[in-house]
């Protein structure tokens, strides 16, 4: 028998607050009491049934200062109710892990009746974020008190609240105590250690969680690369026939480290028990909008949008977008090398010291150039990829991350193909490529982490000073809290990270035999970066929402992308050599031809490696195979029940 919540009760007077709502100052008291009804409505009533209240200070009064803050929390039975809707899959006695359900919870290992640790924090805000999203519009036309902002049955409740500012913010509080547990571990003693993957997983969610494990991955995997490059640039520089071996190396190196990560990976999120969560039916997006309808497969209603429209919207509007942006990044592009010859002919008619110091700053102005086009690329395709209405998640971050992807990697990488390739400059060609991957590393440090961190420094001393001025009438504890993170940045997801991570990939693999020092200065980067991202996530930005995730993506294509486009890239580069041309002084043909057998010989090489390394390790192809066979049994036996 399926438990309902209209069944069970789920109010409780006094509750552990796990969200904060802010609303605009001037919000009306009738769209305050009309929010508040539809978030403690009964879920048969459109509700979410969840626990809402005004943060209060020690004298249980709303002050100024906090009038249009508000918390939001759940009963123990709404959060286990809530952690079957989503889905969650938990470990259970038999050391299975299985998609929770709250009558056979007590199946479940570390469940019980009196124990409120059975879910983490991270799962419960998570779930009340669901449901929060999950609010649609019914019969309301528009939202109380505010006439501009219209609804529609299907609408987004919580998605009109915030692009008509009524809702300010909606964030997830931290745990103090948790957190400062989480950072004594993770990094504030610098150290050459593992990081705490298990435990940054259980705060922040397993999203974040893969993020870090794989940046501490990827720096690992970067060693060899880096001790065996070193040598390479120290004493074999214009040898270009020793990079052969080089080159080989990294074909291997690249292909061999994205397949262990896989199998690492499923281990990982097997053990989390997200490998195992069903996203097929996922439901819509909060921006999605349509015609209130139901859905042919799943039979829930929810808003409806025919498919051609979207792909109008993609053909007609974002792709000449996109190739516009394409073109005026070449553009740019040729405005470097202008730049380029004009600092070289200063140099060769001066002779001087600083004309020498001169030829650096055309690359290192792209390199700042490349860094700001990039972000202005990013909120366009923000925008147009939301604009395009996809349903499902997923398939909005697949969108985003195409577009992204083909811009900056043009942006990124287009200047050095033209030096390779065109101009055939290999010494310029190591001068741009240094100057970009250490001036994009430099400056994604101080963007990223050390001005938000210097502002939030400057914001907490602010809130400090405001609670003294205060004469203590207010609970320094929650309610300085919450005051002192509702300022903090917004943790804009994963992105920009993997991001950096993908390009810092296409400068270590793409050019190799031509800049091997280039992994050392990606590992030196990494190594500050992993306490950096560690610093921004716990005292720079608010506590980001946690998100179940099996796998870190469609990152792991662009990984394996750029793997394939390094082997064409480094083959290509050998051939061009002196040393390489001069064993083939008349017949150009030729060195095409072997040039081209030994590239395919190698990609060969590259895929039947990918072929021959399993995704998952064996012992969890075995669970999996258990559980599929467990669930066809069952199957099997219900049906067998029903002809009885």
């Amino acid at each position: 028998m399926k438990v309902t919540l209209s069944a069970l009760n789920t109010s409780e007077s006094s509750f552990t607050p796990l969200v904060v709502i802010e609303l605009a100052q001037d919000v009306k008291e009738e769209t305050k009491e009309w929010l508040k009804n539809r978030i403690i409505a009964k879920k048969k009533d459109g509700g979410a049934q969840l626990l809402f209240r005004p943060l209060l200070n020690k004298y249980e009064q709303e002050t100024l200062e906090n009038q249009n803050l508000y918390l939001v929390g759940a009963s123990k039975i709404r959060m286990l109710l809530g952690a079957e809707a989503v889905g969650l899959v938990k470990e259970c006695n038999d050391n299975t892990m299985r998609a929770f359900t709250y009558r056979t919870r007590q199946n479940f290992k570390g469940f019980d009746d009196n124990n409120d640790d059975f879910l983490t924090m991270a799962e419960c805000q998570f779930i009340i974020k669901h449901e929060l999203e999950n609010l649609r519009a019914k019969d309301e036309k528009m939202i109380p008190g505010y006439p501009q902002a219209k609804l529609y049955p299907g609408k987004s409740l919580l998605r009109r609240l915030l692009t008509s500012g009524i809702v300010i913010q909606v964030f997830p509080l931290h745990d103090n105590e948790a957190l400062k547990k989480l950072e004594d571990t993770w990094y504030t003693r610098f150290a050459l250690k593992y990081q705490p993957i298990d435990s940054i997983r259980g705060y922040f969610g397993e999203t974040i969680a893969l993020y870090f494990g794989f940046l501490e991955y990827f720096t690992f995997a970067l060693i060899p690369m880096a001790v065996i490059g070193l040598p390479y640039y120290l004493f074999v520089w214009e040898d270009y026939d020793k990079y052969v071996i080089f080159a080989s190396f990294n074909l291997i190196w690249s292909t061999v480290i994205l397949e262990v990560w896989k199998r690492g990976c499923a281990d990982m999120t097997y053990r989390w028990g997200t490998l195992l969560m069903k996203r097929k039916f996922e439901e819509p997006r909060p921006g999605f909008h349509g015609v209130l309808g139901i859905n042919p497969i799943t039979g829930k209603e929810e808003p409806l949008y025919p498919s051609y429209k979207r792909q109008l919207r993609i053909y007609l509007v974002s792709l000449p977008f996109v190739c516009l942006c394409l073109y005026f990044s070449l553009y740019v592009m040729m405005i470097y090398f202008d730049l380029e010859v004009w600092a070289l002919g200063l140099h060769e008619n001066s002779g001087s010291e600083w004309t020498s110091v001169l030829l650096y700053v055309p690359s290192i102005i792209y390199a700042i150039v490349i860094e700001i086009m990039n972000r202005l690329y990013r909120y366009a395709a923000e925008f147009l990829t939301s604009w395009e209405n996809h349903r499902l998640e997923s398939a909005y971050q697949n969108h985003l991350i195409l577009k992204v992807l083909v811009f900056n990697f043009l942006n990124c990488f287009a200047s050095l193909f033209y030096i390779a390739f065109v101009l055939k400059d290999m010494k310029l060609l190591r001068q741009s490529l240094a100057t970009l991957l250490i001036t994009s590393q430099i400056l994604n440090q101080i963007v990223e982490s050390l001005l938000p961190y210097w502002l939030q420094r400057k914001h907490g001393v602010r809130v400090k000073r405001k609670m003294q001025a205060l004469k203590a009438d207010i609970d320094a504890t929650l309610y300085e809290q919450v005051i002192l993170e509702k300022e903090m940045g917004t943790y804009l997801g994963t992105f920009d990270d993997y991001l950096e991570l993908f390009l810092q990939f296409g400068y270590v693999s793409l050019f190799s035999c031509v800049y091997p020092l280039a992994a050392a200065f990606a590992v030196l980067n990494n190594f500050t970066e992993v306490n950096s991202d560690a610093l921004k996530m716990c005292r720079v930005f608010k506590r980001p929402f946690s998100e179940p995730s099996a796998s870190i993506g469609v990152w792991q294509l662009a990984f394996e992308t750029m793997s394939v486009i390094s082997v064409v890239t480094n083959c290509a580069l050998i051939g061009m050599s002196p040393q390489v041309n001069a064993i083939f002084p008349e017949s150009k043909a030729d060195l095409i031809l072997i040039v081209v057998a030994v590239e395919h010989a190698l990609l060969a090489l590259k895929f039947i490696l990918a072929f021959a390394i399993p995704d998952k390790p064996r012992h969890i192809q075995i669970k999996l195979a258990r559980l599929e066979f467990e669930s066809l049994e069952a199957l099997k036996q219900q049906q067998m029940k029903a002809r009885d």
